[in-house]
């Protein structure tokens, strides 16, 4: 039987349940890392490094205070990544009518790019709420330490029932503005990166989908680093208002962007770098794997190019 072409519909659908695999293995193996980076972003002043935190959150709460948060992380990067690359592929199309090429045509690196941070303003609807859960349950210690919040409130639902009583169902969009700020050039980085990197490795007369796991593990590492290189001063401060909203209605992001480096000086936006890093290229490097390699299964069993 020959290959055909797949329907719209299916193609969404394969994307979709790709990236919801590359989002699990993702928090699977960065979860650690991005643990420390939250709360490393958010209380700078009881950390002096990534050796630190991980030292002190050990001995306070143990090893499995760095899993804090591992629901909601599951549920927000499988969220992300499953309408993120599903996205991903819709805008592809759009970037493709928009240059007058044919549907089946292979994009440039800086279109995929473009159609990358596009994607991006979809991801972030469904993002946002579940990295608000995430970022709080993340710096829940430091919160109850700081006296910011009381004991007991610990838990995945007792985190979302504080939000729904004291903000409403909109109080899940703390953050909006400023996680679009992230993602929209991050993405653009990302895909950017992620696509340079695989048309290097495939400069031999190779076609980017006969790639290995090693060649897509250094293009997704290269991808994670472009991104954070780029925006994490703008994740440090989303960070900020989501964790800090929980003690009550947070500045906006310009507000917030000046008092913090009015009060705490630009390196306090960097705080937090080392793991994010470190994490960048184990954790991007799964999540392609997973995506590239469930995608290309899938498309098999359907018998589809």
């Amino acid at each position: 039987m020959g290959t055909k072409r797949p329907s719209s519909t299916l193609q969404a659908a394969i994307d979709l349940t790709a990236g919801a695999a590359g989002g699990t293995a993702c928090v699977m193996v960065g979860q650690p890392f991005d643990t420390a980076k939250v709360k490393m972003q958010t209380f700078p002043n009881l950390y002096k490094g990534l050796l630190d935190c991980t030292v002190k959150t050990c001995k306070q709460i143990g090893f499995r205070g760095f899993y804090k948060g591992t629901s909601p992380a599951l549920l927000a990067n499988i969220a992300e990544n499953s309408v993120l690359f599903m996205s991903y592929g819709f805008c592809q199309q759009v970037v493709r009518r928009v240059f007058g090429l044919d549907k089946h045509t292979t994009l440039s690196d800086l279109q995929n790019a473009a159609a990358g941070s596009v994607a991006s303003v979809f991801s972030s609807l469904v993002l946002c709420p579940t990295e608000l859960v995430k970022c709080r349950l993340q710096a829940m210690h430091e919160l109850q330490l700081s006296g910011k919040v009381l004991e007991g409130h610990n838990t995945v639902w007792s985190v979302v029932k504080g939000i729904i009583r004291n903000d409403g169902p909109l109080g899940f969009y703390q953050g909006l503005s400023s996680t679009l700020f992230r993602e929209m050039p991050g993405y653009f980085l990302f895909f950017g990166g992620y696509e340079l990197s695989r048309s290097l490795f495939a400069s031999g007369g190779r076609s980017k989908d006969e790639l290995g796991p090693i060649p897509l593990i250094i293009s997704g590492g290269f991808g994670g680093v472009a991104l954070w290189l780029a925006v994490y001063p703008i994740d440090c401060v989303k960070s900020r208002i989501q964790v800090l909203s929980a003690a009550g209605k947070q500045a906006g992001f310009r507000r917030t962007l000046v008092s913090l480096v009015k009060h705490e000086g630009l390196s306090a936006l960097y705080s937090g770098l080392t793991p994010t890093m470190i994490r960048a290229f184990p954790a991007n490097g799964a999540l392609f794997v997973a995506y590239e390699y469930s995608r290309k299964l899938m498309m098999k069993q359907f018998d589809i190019q």
